[in-house]
């Protein structure tokens, strides 16, 4: 699988980084970065959630 951001849409307000650390970080820039962009399908459940709690729909999950 393979995160997907678009940085258009998104505003930065850390709702990803509370559900999946692991994989979104938000920096002092206040600006979203992708720590891992193929992330074992281990943490799925926590990106699928970080996808729908989306408060501008900005995240998506592409299968490889």
């Amino acid at each position: 699988m393979k995160v997907v951001v678009d940085f258009d849409l998104c505003e930065s307000n850390a709702v990803c980084m509370g559900i999946a650390p692991e994989v979104f970080e938000v920096r002092d820039d206040d600006f979203l970065y992708i720590l891992d962009e193929h992330p074992p399908e281990s943490l799925r459940p926590k990106i699928e959630e970080a996808v729908r709690s989306c408060p501008r729909a900005a995240i998506r999950i592409e299968e490889d």
